[in-house]
C-alpha cells in the first residue's frame, strides 16, 4: 500500500497528463470546452477519479461526458505511458459541481444583500420605544448609591 503523499503526487501528474491528452490527442467533436479541475487517486494507486468542468449547455455537457467515456481507454494508455507506477490506475470521470455550487452561493449572497438594504432603509428614521439602552449598568448604580 502506498502512502498518501505518493498518491497525491500521482494524482497531480494524472491531472496534467489527462489535460494534455485531451488538448492534443483526443479529436472527438463531441468534446466541448473542458477543464480538468482535479484528480484523486486511492492510496493503493489502483483507481483515479478525474474531475472536470464543461462550459456550455446541458446538451454540450452530456456530449462531453459521452466523449470522455469513449476516450477513456486512450487516456488510460497515455497515463500508463507517462507515470512510473507498476500498474496503471483505472480512470473515472466525474463532473465537478464547484461552479454550480459557487453560482448558488453567489445568488444567496445577492439576496441577503438586498434584504439587508431593505432593512436598513426601513430602520433609517426609526426611534427606540424607550431608552436606547434600557438596562442599568453597574457604574450607574454605584453613582446613585454614593449620591
Amino acid at each position: 500500500m502506498a502512502d498518501a503523499a505518493r498518491a497525491a503526487r500521482l494524482a497531480d501528474r494524472i491531472k496534467v497528463i489527462v489535460a494534455q491528452a485531451l488538448e492534443r490527442r483526443i479529436k472527438d467533436p463531441r468534446l466541448g470546452f473542458i477543464t480538468v479541475t482535479d484528480a484523486r487517486v486511492t492510496n493503493d494507486l489502483q483507481h483515479a477519479t478525474v474531475y472536470y468542468t464543461v462550459y456550455g449547455s446541458e446538451e454540450e455537457q452530456a456530449s462531453t461526458r459521452a466523449a470522455l467515456e469513449s476516450a477513456k481507454g486512450i487516456l488510460r494508455s497515455e497515463v500508463g505511458k507517462n507515470i512510473t507506477a507498476r500498474l496503471t490506475p483505472t480512470l473515472t470521470f466525474v463532473a465537478d459541481e464547484v461552479p454550480v455550487n459557487a453560482a448558488h452561493l453567489e445568488d444567496l449572497l445577492r439576496k441577503t444583500r438586498e434584504r439587508d438594504a431593505e432593512l436598513a432603509a426601513a430602520s433609517e428614521g426609526a426611534q427606540y420605544a424607550g431608552d436606547a439602552d434600557p438596562y442599568k449598568k453597574a457604574d450607574e448604580e454605584d453613582a446613585e448609591e454614593q449620591a
